[in-house]
């Protein structure tokens, strides 16, 4: 078997498991371009495709100040917890203290800790803040991730110390040297970071749920919910609502790919 036979079955494999993995995403377009009358009538695209699932979604569903809300609470969680973040992982890498290595086992030993064990006395911490049904609730609970800490304190262990060093011998500042120096140095695990951050807080839904009572406040995973009713089922819209969701994280995902997998693998042997 010559070595382009092989190369030719190697990418009719992989065409084949891309087709397979696609297949989902190309259902939800062709489901959200039916009528109601045709969505179980074809498997995929209908011969009447029709734009009134995004018609009756806008006009019908204040569907786009959910997704303003959505993007407005990602954002600001994935900026509170990187600076926090790389900040804390800095300290752990460079910076020699008393109980440095206890305090990194007992952070990463919270990461064992179920989220749901904490919801309970979280809500109730909340409640007595008078944050409930307010962004703080899903902002301030999740500003600092010690995963983000951990993955930028392995990131940031192979700068050179030596360049901080130097950078304190020229006069810089200790924040200086943090934002001018370390973070451009470890700018893959940043978009890495970015990426996952706003993933999971893009799809968050159960702690909005439960945090949040305004239907103006909603994010975008509670919004769907609330169209899958008791008497009536609104697919179509559903459909086409879940599409344009899963869009921002497409086109971030587009832009952050190189960084997102260099900056894991950047991390991934540091000790």
């Amino acid at each position: 078997m010559t070595l382009r036979l092989i190369r030719l079955i190697l990418w009719v494999g992989i065409a084949v498991a891309a087709g397979i993995a696609m297949t989902p995403l190309v259902w939800l377009l062709a489901a959200s371009l039916k009528a109601p009358e045709d969505l179980f009538s074809y498997t995929f695209f209908s011969p009447n495709p029709s734009l009134k699932n995004f018609v009756d979604l806008f006009t019908q569903v204040d569907f786009l100040r959910y997704f303003v809300n959505s993007v407005f609470v990602s954002c600001a969680s994935v900026v509170i917890q990187l600076f926090f973040s790389s900040l804390a992982g800095y300290a752990l890498a460079k910076y020699e203290f008393r109980g440095k290595y206890a305090l990194t086992l007992l952070m990463l030993a919270t990461m064992l800790i179920p989220g749901q064990v904490t919801l309970a006395p979280t809500y109730e911490l909340l409640y007595h803040l008078g944050w409930i049904d307010t962004y703080w609730a899903l902002l301030v609970p999740g500003a600092v991730s010690v995963f983000g800490i951990f993955l930028f304190r392995q990131a940031i262990l192979s700068v050179p110390t030596e360049l901080i060093h130097a950078a304190r011998v020229d006069g810089a500042s200790e924040f200086g040297i943090y934002w001018q120096i370390v973070m451009p140095t470890v700018r893959p695990m940043v978009g890495a970071f970015v990426l996952i951050a706003f993933m999971g807080q893009w799809n968050s839904f159960l702690w909005p749920q439960i945090v949040l009572h305004s239907a103006e406040r909603f994010t975008l995973p509670i919004a769907l919910t609330q169209m899958v009713g008791i008497y009536q089922q609104q697919y179509g819209m559903l459909m086409a609502g879940t599409l344009l969701s899963i869009l921002p994280v497409i086109i971030l995902f587009l832009l952050l790919q190189k960084e997102f997998v260099a900056g894991l693998t950047s991390g991934a042997v540091k000790g």
